[in-house]
């Protein structure tokens, strides 16, 4: 192996080191989600190269299994308007167009963990008085950073603990009030 290596000269050694670090590089790059113990910031720059694609036996794609103590780390992301390519709904949810927002999506996600369930059947919060799934019921960007800080205050609030003598009736809500739902 050394006499070869000696024959190739030093471009070809400088060649064969450059490939060997490409090499390298490649396969860190490639970072895999752990379905059943995410981590929020692979999962979020998987979203955003639009190479988030966990499905299960049957092609359905699967949301990872995130938890309360993942809330916050989640929230950190919801400011981010990047536009996504798909997120892992069921193919319904994109029917009534529009784009999907990173931070929607997230906070989508918040309020699945909060809920125990799927917040709504896509990742789009409309106005409270929305008669049905259009666009012309989106939230805009401003009012989807108003509907983060919701959240985010939901969050802060949920540190105190909750007693008999607190008197809000949106302890629990992050929406409460703002005239945002999910559909």
């Amino acid at each position: 192996m050394n006499a070869l290596i000696r024959k190739m000269g030093l471009w070809g050694q400088m060649l064969v080191f450059a490939c060997l670090m490409m090499a390298a590089m490649s396969a860190c790059s490639e970072e895999s989600l752990d379905v059943d113990n995410p981590d929020v910031e692979i999962f979020v720059k998987q979203l955003k190269m639009g190479k988030y694609d966990m499905k299960n036996q049957n092609g359905i794609s699967l949301m990872p299994k995130f938890t309360t103590d993942d809330i916050g780390n989640l929230l950190e992301y919801a400011d981010d308007l990047s536009v996504i390519p798909a997120f892992p709904l069921a193919t319904v949810s994109y029917s009534a167009g529009g784009k999907l927002r990173l931070g929607e999506c997230i906070l989508w996600t918040v309020e699945t963990i909060r809920l125990g369930h799927p917040a709504s059947m896509g990742c789009k919060m409309v106005h409270v008085d929305a008669e049905d799934y259009e666009g012309i019921y989106f939230l805009s960007d401003e009012e989807l950073l108003e509907a983060v800080d919701c959240y985010r205050r939901w969050w802060d609030n949920r540190k105190y603990p909750h007693t008999v003598w607190t008197i809000d009736p949106c302890w629990d809500e992050p929406l409460c009030g703002s005239g945002y739902m999910w559909w």
